[in-house]
């Protein structure tokens, strides 16, 4: 399920994003008093991490609230500009200052590890598509902590552009499958253990000749570095060990631009 944000009425979206957050609980009629921006956000966010997106809708949040959806209505237009909202606070949780006193390359390691902390709490924000921005203050503080933090290598901002690019891709493509492992046993009902139990056995047994086939895959398999005796799930410890690689290939790329920048000494 892939949602597109910004697609609702651009001026009143902007204005909900930038705008005040919080509005006074009215005194005359109207609304019941209490009910505000603010908390119709936090509890579509609740509904979201709780129960994931298909569970979000306008009388979703207006039943956890103790409203109807029509009431909704007179804060938040509608879903979509719901989203854009849930989608632009929940980027504004990640900390917005890294010392980069022991260099940019440590800084860089907390920060990536902040957004990929992120991502597991709220995981249906991997369902957001930054093909559309929501051009928010949460998206506008997440951009201007990465560059702040990567434009300490000395690059060229717009070169760090890219690095800022390619470490948020690192990040938001390793965390998909830690989320997805962890929604798949909890809508499944089977363990990721129980699933990979029962199919390796029946490889073993309808497939004998799976080594001499495919010699390369097996290899990996006898030289990984998978440990049976860690409780984390082995999708999820792959996940985050191939963001941890990823991460470090991409940082050593960095320092090698920074050598190349600096021309020959």
């Amino acid at each position: 399920m892939v949602v597109f944000a910004g697609q609702g009425d651009a001026r009143r979206s902007m204005e909900l994003l930038w705008g005040p957050r919080v509005v006074a609980p009215r005194t005359g009629p109207g609304p019941k008093p209490g009910l505000s921006v603010e908390a119709i956000v936090a509890a579509a966010i609740d509904i979201a991490d709780a129960e994931g997106m298909p569970a979000l809708s306008m009388r979703s949040v207006g039943e956890r609230l103790g409203r109807t959806a029509m009431a909704l209505y007179t804060y938040v237009p509608g879903k979509t500009e719901l989203v854009d909202l849930m989608y632009d606070r929940t980027l504004g949780e990640l900390p917005a200052s890294y010392s980069v006193a022991g260099g940019w390359r440590p800084a860089a390691l907390e920060l990536a590890g902040a957004l990929w902390d992120l991502h597991l709490r709220h995981p249906w924000l991997l369902q957001v598509s930054p093909a559309r921005p929501v051009l928010g203050p949460g998206e506008f503080h997440v951009q201007e902590t990465l560059l702040r933090v990567l434009s300490e290598t000395g690059l060229p901002l717009p070169r760090v552009r890219w690095v800022v690019s390619a470490l948020f891709n690192v990040v938001r493509g390793s965390v998909q499958t830690a989320a997805e492992s962890r929604q798949a046993a909890r809508e499944t009902g089977q363990s990721e253990e129980d699933w990979w139990d029962a199919r390796s056995a029946l490889l073993g047994e309808l497939v004998p000749d799976l080594t001499a086939r495919f010699p390369t895959v097996s290899r990996l398999g006898s030289e990984g570095e998978y440990d049976s005796s860690s409780d984390e799930p082995y999708l999820e410890r792959e996940a985050r060990l191939s963001f941890e690689a990823g991460l470090e290939l991409l940082l050593d790329g960095v320092e090698t631009a920074i050598v190349k920048a600096s021309g020959p000494r």
